[in-house]
């Protein structure tokens, strides 16, 4: 379906194959990697009887790539009202406003079209880097936001997981590894268990740089660690992150 674009938008194709496309803007930011890998890792439920939450939704990446996974409702929740309205009109373009719809809301707030743990899954790209005083932000305000913790913190968003998610539901997070100790000690904090956990690592012999966390509301102690994921094999995608990022895995 024809959608209308606005000043130096353009359509993207999602996957590096297929024909799901994104509005993107130059002038804000495209989505990453982190989001495909986050949507890749979530084990989100399949009947059309389920629900999916995914808070920080930006312009709607994450819901996108999880609609061809699941017959579940998808909501969104956005704060910045621009990427709201990419993210309605990339879902009205690929056919998909019976399944997902976003919300433009502050995840801080109660928002009211949102039942308390009403939700099977949620998922999470937060701000990754906290803002202390006197820090020089990204000119780009759309970005700013994104990243840094500017109108929500890392527990903001935990909170906001535990009231919306069932009780043994699950939550999946992208973050980064530098903050896995505070992001494990949060979810433990508000009764969501770590369960499952894997490290993203650019080459072999580097650090990694990303890590990905699966935790079950009022779950059982026991956290599985997944085995590395590497991105890069000299300048080429590793067979695992091609199949990923070409939405073939």
């Amino acid at each position: 379906m024809k959608v209308e674009l606005f000043g130096d938008e353009e359509m993207h194709r999602l996957f590096a194959e297929g024909q799901m496309k994104i509005i993107q803007s130059p002038s804000i930011f495209s989505f990453s990697l982190d989001a495909v890998l986050l949507a890749h890792f979530a084990r989100v439920p399949r009947s059309s009887k389920r629900k999916i939450l995914d808070l920080c939704a930006g312009h709607g990446v994450v819901p996108l790539l999880l609609s061809p996974k699941t017959n579940a409702q998808i909501t969104g929740v956005e704060v910045q009202g621009r990427l709201v309205h990419m993210a309605e009109r990339s879902i009205t373009y690929n056919g998909l406003t019976k399944q997902i719809t976003m919300i433009c809301a502050d995840l801080r707030d109660e928002i009211s079209t949102l039942q308390q743990g009403s939700f099977d899954f949620i998922t999470c790209n937060p701000p990754y880097f906290k803002t202390p005083a006197n820090t020089e932000l990204n000119e780009n305000e759309y970005l700013t936001i994104a990243r840094h913790e500017v109108l929500c913190t890392l527990e903001d968003v935990v909170k906001a997981c535990k009231f919306y998610v069932r009780p043994g539901g699950r939550v999946a997070f992208v973050y980064r590894p530098n903050r896995l100790v505070e992001l494990i000690t949060l979810l433990s904090n508000y009764r969501l268990e770590p369960k499952r956990l894997r490290f993203v690592y650019p080459k072999n012999g580097k650090d990694a740089n990303i890590v990905l966390v699966e935790a079950v509301r009022d779950g059982k102690q026991g956290l599985q660690t997944l085995p590395p994921l590497v991105i890069y094999e000299g300048k080429s995608y590793t067979k695992e992150a091609e199949a990923i990022i070409y939405g073939k895995g």
